[in-house]
């Protein structure tokens, strides 16, 4: 039975159309495993038993009606803390939201339920959804289930840690800097993060914030690049205020590995990843080469890398300073003013002054770094009517030992060298500062027997295109692999 536990969420809907299993015996039996595994990881923090067995007997009754079904059809799944779910804490990880619960699901949760899905529970988060690390003071710590001692990644590390343990058919995430992709590398699953707001956020935020965040996605994570693309077409789609204009026509990959146009980034001085890292980039460049793509290692839309990551580091500090709390605002106020006079008087460099500033970015200031965003879209754009996608890093490393000492104080290693913990925000930015959609694929395990994934990058609405791509590689032996202690 334990290969159940790791069926793509596509499969076991098929199980339960079949008559294989009903959603009653899977969702007790993911129940089962949960109260086996979960102790141990703390990967799911809020479930959902009597509402999930409740849906599970209704999916059971339509199917035997012969009634229509979707396609996630009595599939259980969890999905990522927060977001809303009606009778669950929405809390982001913040002390002070511990009692805050929705009246009314986030539009991707009634769009998943209206797929047929079972909700059964919610993952962990770090504070704020802030972190590569998934921790808290009203959750606790969630442990990689390749090895507990080390991070599962953040912010959706607990549903990563989820689906690599086999609790769940199928979750869904957030991506801000690397939040859905950093935890689908370290736990050995498939991440998508999508096109900015091509799957609507309504009901992903703390209570009373209506409009979607600059930069911030929502997206799902599976065991197969399958499930991504039905995840995807599932939540995807204009909003409501939206839909009178709007419709979705996203295109394909609709031509053979022979015609691919391929550019590797497999490295950079500005942010260094492992060997190890580098390696898997190569290798699916390589495997992509043996399939008669046309493969490009110097290709590049830009000429400053550092400039580019200056304006995402500009844009996502500033987006990430709303969600402060108003005396915490203040502090960093009063914190960047005193240092932009230090600054002032020992003649500060540019950059430096650039990245402090945005931390409380005026209007004016945010207009200016959106704008050289805006060119940084447009310069992609270009790039990407002569290749199909990039093959990069998500991260420098595998996963790292659990680290709760204060942000600044941590750092990781790469190649035997210290660097800096945020360093790496480098390659998850190439995505999110421009909304483009990046689909991470697990790559196998290290020599230390932790997973590796690289991220496929493409153009503006080609999320379609990087997840066929994922698919293609996943059938190459790009896949997931279920850890050994919970087989």
């Amino acid at each position: 039975m334990s290969e159940l536990a790791f069926q793509s969420a596509t499969n076991l809907a098929r199980m339960i159309r079949e008559k294989q299993i009903s959603s009653v015996e899977l969702l007790e039996f993911y129940f089962h495993r949960i109260d086996e595994y979960n102790p141990g990881l703390n990967a799911i923090i809020w479930q959902m038993r009597d509402e999930a067995m409740d849906s599970a007997q209704r999916a059971d009754k339509r199917l035997a009606s012969r009634a229509e079904v979707g396609p996630l059809h009595g599939v259980p799944m969890t999905i990522k803390e927060s977001y809303d779910v009606v009778g669950t804490p929405s809390t982001w990880g913040i002390p002070d939201l511990k009692d805050n619960f929705p009246k009314r699901d986030a539009l991707s949760v009634q769009r998943l339920k209206n797929a047929g899905a079972v909700i059964m529970g919610k993952t962990n988060v770090p504070l704020r959804l802030s972190d590569f690390q998934s921790y808290n003071d009203i959750y606790g710590t969630t442990n990689n289930p390749w090895d507990r001692e080390r991070i599962p990644g953040g912010s959706s590390g607990g549903s990563a840690a989820t689906l690599a343990a086999g609790l769940s058919g199928i979750d869904s995430g957030s991506d801000i800097g690397g939040s859905i992709r950093n935890p689908a590398h370290f736990c050995g699953i498939f991440g998508h993060k999508p096109t900015w707001n091509l799957l609507p956020p309504r009901g992903h935020a703390t209570p009373g914030i209506l409009s979607p965040s600059d930069l911030s996605v929502i997206g799902p994570m599976a065991r197969s690049a399958e499930d991504l693309e039905l995840a995807v077409k599932v939540m995807a789609g204009p909003d409501e205020i939206q839909s009178r204009g709007l419709s979705l026509d996203l295109p394909s990959l609709s031509k053979p590995p022979s015609e691919w146009q391929v550019a590797v980034w497999q490295n950079d001085p500005i942010a260094p990843v492992d060997k190890l890292i580098e390696e898997r980039v190569l290798a699916v460049a390589d495997t992509l080469d043996k399939l008669g793509a046309s493969i490009d290692y110097e290709a590049r839309p830009f000429e400053s890398a550092r400039n580019v990551h200056t304006t995402y580091q500009c844009l996502l500090n500033a987006t990430m300073s709303c969600r402060l709390p108003d005396a915490d605002y203040a502090e960093l106020v009063e914190r960047v003013e005193n240092q932009a006079s230090e600054s002032a008087s020992n003649n500060g460099d540019v950059r430096a002054n650039q990245l402090r500033i945005s931390q409380v970015a005026r209007f004016r200031d945010w207009i200016q770094f959106n704008e050289e965003r805006t060119h940084l879209r447009w310069d992609w754009h270009e790039f990407f009517k002569k290749y199909d996608v990039v093959i990069a890093p998500i991260m420098a490393s595998a996963a790292f030992p659990h680290d709760h000492r204060p942000m600044w104080e941590r750092s990781i290693i790469v190649n035997g060298e210290e660097q800096s913990y945020f360093t790496q925000l480098f390659w998850a930015g190439l995505a999110v500062n421009v909304y483009l959609p990046s689909t991470v694929i697990p790559t196998g395990l290290s020599g230390d027997g932790l997973p590796a994934g690289v991220q496929i990058i493409g153009p503006e609405y080609g999320d379609l295109m990087t997840i066929d791509m994922a698919k293609v590689l996943e059938r190459e032996g790009y896949s997931f692999i279920a850890p050994p202690d919970y087989r």
